[in-house]
This record gives structure tokens, sequence and C-alpha cells, in this order.
């Protein structure tokens, strides 16, 4: 009789149960928090911290705080804690400025078309017919939320289209930067001769089909926040992409365009191009030219961010590996083709945390809005303090003014690690 002898097992093991000191929230404590003794004396002492800390503000912050009353008197008469009723009684004023309360469903069914448009773009499991809501969706909020007749909106959506056709068109006999060059000036001539004077014309002989309309002196609060944020994000990078892409570019002048412009921009704060959008901007505009100051401001911010963005994303095109241009040299792709589907898709994952660091950047600079004037939410809250109901008031406004930054800026660090991880491919041991 022979014994055989197996060297692969041919059944599974059971499964067994993990050591008890390598599971739970006790193991995980003794491994993170009191592992050495150097990490225990740490661990105590910022525990004693923080309940030092917690224990004088927690009864003034939550326990005997007030959040219903009309002024600042009656709060201290109710209790000693914080006086959260400032935020209740001004919310419409912090949320939405000086909008007309009869309009305030305009930037609500903005804000909520919002999320709607972005949905495409940051899941990709849902149709991607919605991505034609999401182009049209820049038109339909400034509609809404600046009002006036519908055939402004419609005839710049004709401008566009018209726009696609001169380039074709140019493109059949001319280069494509004088084809791009040509479609550039066509828009431009659509924009500034064009487009009031049809609009004008099909208002006197149609009649005036659209929203009332509510001037920019009327915004205010967090409304002008996301508005300067949300179209300085969704503009800047875009124009970061292609400034990259043009100061790695082989033509001298490309580049040297893209260069200067870039280290123009990132050499100057942003509070001084805020200034020029404010006063000195309209001394190169023809006399008597209305440009609207919250534009002007939107066209600064985006120019600044788009700076910043161009370098996050030439960062990642440096980090891409040259074997990635060679294999698409060898499968014979030419520039555009390379750099849409194998270049471009690879640098903006890398760029991915240097990307959304700008964008949260972006979106809290927004309050310097309110040195020019332009009443965002620290703008707001300084009449507010000023007023005789409220004056006293100095933690409230900026816990609450803070705590909706945090939010959103922590949803959007959330959303750049959940996508790191979705495109992740590599392999981890």
């Amino acid at each position: 009789m022979t014994n055989k002898i197996a060297f692969v097992a041919t059944e599974m093991l059971p499964e067994q149960a993990a050591p008890v000191n390598t599971k739970g929230a006790i193991a995980w404590m003794q491994s993170n928090l009191f592992s050495t003794p150097r990490d225990t004396i740490l661990t105590v002492v910022f525990l004693a911290v923080v309940a030092g800390i917690l224990y004088y503000l927690v009864p003034w912050l939550v326990l005997n705080s007030v959040f219903f009353a009309d002024s600042i008197r009656e709060c201290r008469e109710i209790d000693t804690g914080a006086c959260f009723a400032v935020v209740t009684s001004r919310f419409n004023q912090l949320i939405f400025g000086f909008y007309p309360s009869q309009h305030y469903w305009r930037p609500i069914l903005t804000f909520l078309m919002m999320f709607v448009a972005f949905a495409p773009l940051l899941h990709d499991n849902l149709p991607r017919k919605m991505l034609w809501f999401t182009a049209a969706f820049p038109l339909l909020a400034y509609w809404f939320l600046w009002g006036g007749a519908i055939w402004g909106p419609l005839l710049i959506v004709a401008a566009l289209v018209g726009t696609y056709f001169v380039y074709k068109t140019a493109a059949a006999s001319l280069s494509p930067i004088l084809s791009l060059i040509a479609s550039v000036v066509f828009l431009i001539f659509w924009l500034l001769f064009i487009q009031s004077w049809l609009s004008a014309g099909l208002t006197n002989t149609i009649g005036f089909i659209g929203l009332e309309p509510v001037e920019s002196a009327k915004f205010g609060g967090f409304l002008i926040t996301f508005v300067i944020g949300v179209s300085g994000i969704a503009g800047s990078l875009p124009i970061g992409i292609v400034l990259a892409l043009g100061r790695g570019s082989d033509m001298p002048t490309v580049k040297m365009i893209c260069v200067g412009f870039i280290e123009f921009i990132r050499g100057v704060p942003l509070i001084t191009l805020l200034f020029v959008a404010s006063t000195l901007l309209n001394y190169f505009l023809p006399p008597g030219t209305t440009f609207d100051l919250i534009l002007r401001v939107i066209i600064m911010v985006t120019l600044f961010a788009s700076a910043y963005m161009a370098e996050v994303i030439r960062g990642g095109l440096a980090a891409l590996p040259r074997g990635q241009y060679e294999a698409a040299d060898a499968l014979g792709l030419n520039y555009w083709q390379a750099t849409r589907l194998i270049v471009l898709p690879q640098a903006l994952k890398i760029s991915i945390p240097g990307i959304v660091s700008t964008f949260i950047g972006l979106f809290k600079d927004s309050v310097l809005v309110s040195i020019i004037g332009i009443l965002d939410p620290i703008g707001i809250m300084q009449p507010i303090r000023s007023s005789s109901e409220w004056n006293g008031i100095i933690w409230e406004l900026p816990i609450f003014i803070g705590l909706v930054f945090f939010v959103f800026c922590f949803a959007m660090s959330r959303y750049s690690m959940y996508f790191e991880r979705k495109l992740d491919t590599g392999h981890r041991n």
C-alpha cells in the first residue's frame, strides 16, 4: 500500500475568525492611538484639549443657542448661547441677496437644473442624451437668473450653429488655424453687431416673450457666489486644457502666447484683476458701452483660474510616460487623435487632485468680490451687523457662512477621491 501525497489542496479550507486583537474599535485604537507610550501620551493630551474646548463650546453653540428672535436683545433675554436667530431672520438675504422675493423660484430652479446638467459629466451610467441639456444649461441659467426676452438665448444658439458651419466651410479650403480664426471672427461679429439688432427686431415684430428682467445689482449672497464660482469652474477647465497644450506646442507663436498669458496671470493677484474688471475695463470700451459688472468679474475669475489650471494639467502631461506618445505614433494617429484618445485622458486622470484643489480654491476665492462692491455673503454680513437689530453679532454669521462653504468644498473633495478610485487601473500591493 503506497502513500499518496497531495501538494495541492483538493478542497476549500473553512473560514476562520480573525484574531481577537485585530478586529473592532478596540483593536483599531490599540494599533493607532495607544501602540507606543509616546502615542498614548499624545492621544491623552489631544483628547484632554478637545474635551476642554467642547466643554465651553457645546453649551454656547448648541445647548443654549437661540434660533428664533427678532433682535440680538431678544436673543440675550431668551438665553446666553449663540444667537443664530440672525441667520434665520436674514436667511433669504444671505442666500438670494436683494433678488425679488416673488422670483425666488428662478434661482432655486436654476440650482436644481445645475445638478441635472452636471449629472452626465459626473456619472457614466446616465444616458448620454442628457449632454444636450448640459450644453444648453448655461443659456438656460442666464435666462432664468437675469430674465429678459427668450430671443437672446435663441440667437446665441443660432450664432454657435453659424460658427460651426463657418468653420466647416472654411476648413474645406483653409488650414485648421485659419478656419478657427474665421469662425471666431464670425462669432464676435455676430455678438457685437447682429445679436442686439435681431433681438430688438424680433421683440418689435413678435412681441416680448420671456421673463421679467432682474438687474445685476439685485444679485447677492450665496447666489452670486455660485454664479461666479460655478461659471469660473466650468470655464477654466477647457481654457486651461487649451493653454496647457499650447504651452507644450512646437509652434513658437502659439507657445509664446500661452506662456506669456499664464505667467502674467499667475504673477498678478486676483484682487488686482477684480479691480481692473470693475473700474479700468470701462476705459477701454467705446463711450456709452454697458458691460455688466458680474459678467466682467466672471471673465476675470475664469481667466485667472485657467492659468493655474493650465499648470496643473501641464504637470499631468509631463508625468505621462514617453511610451504613450510613441504608442500613439506607432498606431498612426495624428496629433489631435493622439491627444484626444490617449494623451489627455491619462493626463487628466493624473491631474485630478490638482484640478479639484484649483476648483475648491476658486470657489472660496469668490468671496473677494465683496472688495469691489458685490454683496456676496461676506459683503452682506457687514450691513447686517451694522443694523440696529443685530448690532453686536460677532461669530454667528461667519460660522454659518463657513459651514456652507465647508459643505460644498468637502463634497467636491470627497467626489474627487471617489473619482480617483474609480479611474484607478494601477496594480497595488
